[in-house]
C-alpha cells in the first residue's frame, strides 16, 4: 500500500473533515495529526525529517491511503516524489478566519492558554512526544515562535499556499476549500459521489474547544 492523497494545507483548513471524507471515499486510511499519537516512533521519525535526517516514508505510512494536515503537509514535496502516483489536495479557507481559528483552538491549546497547563504537565510520555513534536515543527519551525502575531502567520500561511500552487503540477492538484463539498473532490479524484450522504463538517472550533475543556476538567479531578 502507498499514498495516493496528500494534503498539502496547513491544519485548520478543513483538514479533519477532509480526512473524514477521503476514508469514506474508501481511501483508508487517513493520516493525520490525530493519528501520530497512535504510533509511539512517529514523533521522533517526524522531527527527525525536519532536521533533514533520512527518514522511511513508507514505513512510516504503512497501513494509510492518504494524509492531510500537520505534520505531513510540511512535506509535501518529498512526499510528492516519493509518491508519484500521488494527487495533491491544498487545503485553503479564507486567511483571517484561519489564523481566528488556529489561534483560539490548536495554539490556545499548544501554548497552555484556556487553562490548560495545569493539566499538561501530567500528560503520559507519548502525549508530550507529540507536544514536543508540535512544537519543533509547526509552532517553532514553521511559524518561528511567532503564531500570535497576525499578520506574519498570515504571510507563512499565503506563502505556503502559493508555493504549492507554483511547484505541484497542475494535473496533480487540487485547490480546495471543504465548503464545495463533494463533487470537485470526487471529480478529482476519480470517484462517485455518495449518493444521500452529507459531507463531513468536524473539528470545527466549537468542537475542539469543548473537548479540550471536557479534557481539562477531567484531568483536574484526578
Amino acid at each position: 500500500m502507498s499514498l495516493k492523497v496528500i494534503g498539502a494545507g496547513f491544519g485548520r483548513t478543513g483538514t479533519y473533515s477532509l480526512k473524514s471524507a477521503l476514508e469514506q471515499l474508501g481511501f483508508a486510511k487517513c493520516y493525520h495529526m490525530k493519528v501520530v499519537n497512535l504510533h509511539g516512533s512517529h514523533p521522533r521519525m517526524w522531527i527527525d525529517a525536519f532536521d533533514g535526517k533520512p527518514v522511511d516514508w513508507d514505513a512510516l505510512f504503512q497501513g494509510y491511503q492518504a494524509t492531510v494536515d500537520w505534520p505531513s503537509c510540511t512535506f509535501y514535496r518529498q512526499l510528492m516524489q516519493h509518491y508519484p502516483q500521488a494527487k495533491i489536495i491544498l487545503t485553503v479557507r479564507d486567511p483571517d478566519k484561519w489564523h481566528e481559528s488556529g489561534l483560539r483552538t490548536i495554539h490556545s491549546y499548544a501554548s497552555g492558554k484556556q487553562g490548560t497547563m495545569k493539566w499538561i504537565s501530567r500528560l503520559n510520555p507519548k502525549s508530550r512526544a507529540l507536544r514536543r513534536m508540535r512544537r519543533h515543527i509547526v509552532w517553532n519551525g514553521t511559524f518561528h515562535g511567532r503564531f500570535e502575531d497576525k499578520q506574519e502567520s498570515i504571510a507563512v500561511y499565503q506563502r505556503h499556499n502559493e508555493e504549492v500552487m507554483r511547484i505541484v503540477p497542475q494535473d496533480r492538484l487540487l485547490v480546495y476549500e471543504v465548503g464545495d463539498g463533494w463533487e470537485p473532490l470526487c471529480e478529482f479524484l476519480g470517484v462517485p459521489v455518495p449518493e444521500d450522504t452529507p459531507f463531513p463538517r468536524l473539528h470545527t472550533s466549537k468542537e475542539y474547544l469543548n473537548l479540550i475543556n471536557a479534557r481539562r476538567r477531567a484531568k483536574s479531578v484526578k
